[in-house]
């Protein structure tokens, strides 16, 4: 009960539903937030600080960043699924608020496409410069157990490279990119190689344009680095997952260098191993191996998931 009160009482102020209603979108940080609520730091950072204690936000830093969501679990979670379809988004405020965070994820978006545009030709180069790309897909394929599965869905393709990596283990593969221009060098690659039955087309993380339990190998291939919201792409591709299926993300671990964020796009500075499966099994996954590798500056790890039955 008091736990229930407290959460009640976090959320019983408008600029904290505010804030509710902009984190049922997508992760914020404490400065997108302060730019679309247009209030001062201090005053938003007290409102954010009351809402954690209250179970109803998650709070994480990478760097000098600290990015906020709604909670997972708990009271909070339960509460935040209630209110949430309430908020009166064709109220003037809230329909400030959407339009302006409708701004910043155009402004993160159109960031990342102009550096995809500016690197598609040398994505695998500009990759390789943080861990070696021959050790990862070993260990890729490795865990993937080396079985013969249906359909491959590659979110994130790039330039294509998991699409050959596993052609030979599926029957037919198609991996979905943002980018046109990646999607450009991926098509040249699939046939360069003669892959008639891997195939790419433009699509969003967040909508996949696959049919539930279609898809028996999901790959994410330094893709969630990227997102805005890495827990909402792996709930999609958890639902496009087949019974039985298997899920393989690769991605850096926690890491400081702020560079990779100012000059290469990236959204997030790495994931912890918890983080990535609590968002796995948030999503009805079970967690299977998860394996570090060693390289330069950066780790990556690799986790592994499948789709079982509830």
């Amino acid at each position: 009960m008091d736990q229930l009160l407290a959460a009640l009482r976090g959320a019983a102020e408008t600029t904290r539903l505010r804030i509710l209603a902009l984190l049922s979108k997508g992760e914020l940080t404490v400065g997108e937030l302060v730019s679309i609520l247009e209030q001062s730091q201090p005053r938003v950072s007290r409102h954010l600080k009351l809402m954690c204690e209250a179970g109803l936000l998650d709070r994480f830093q990478e760097g000098t960043v600290v990015f906020y969501r709604l909670a997972e679990g708990g009271v909070g979670e339960k509460l935040n699924q209630a209110l949430v379809p309430l908020m009166p988004e064709a109220d003037v405020c809230f329909a400030e608020d959407l339009a302006a965070f409708n701004d910043i994820r155009s402004a993160r978006f159109e960031k990342a496409q102009s550096y995809f545009r500016e690197n598609a030709a040398t994505w695998d180069e500009i990759r390789s410069l943080h861990i070696s790309e021959e050790q990862v897909e070993a260990a890729l394929l490795e865990m993937q157990g080396g079985r013969e599965q249906g359909r491959m869905l590659d979110i994130g393709t790039g330039t294509g490279r998991m699409l050959e990596l596993f052609s030979s283990k599926v029957d037919s593969a198609l991996g979905i990119d943002v980018s046109r221009d990646m999607l450009s060098v991926a098509r040249g690659n699939l046939a360069a190689h003669g892959l008639e039955h891997c195939q790419v087309r433009r699509g969003d993380m967040y909508e996949l344009g696959v049919d539930a339990g279609s898809c028996d190998l999901i790959v994410f291939h330094q893709v969630l680095h990227f997102a805005e919201d890495p827990a909402r792409a792996i709930s999609q591709a958890a639902d496009a997952l087949s019974v039985g299926g298997t899920m393989l993300i690769a991605d850096f671990a926690p890491h400081e260098e702020e560079f990779l964020r100012s000059e290469h796009a990236h959204r997030r500075l790495g994931f912890a191993d918890d983080e990535i499966i609590n968002m796995g099994e948030h999503a009805g996954l079970k967690r299977g191996e998860v394996r570090h590798l060693d390289g330069g500056k950066l780790r990556v790890t690799i986790w592994c998931f499948e789709k079982i039955v509830k």
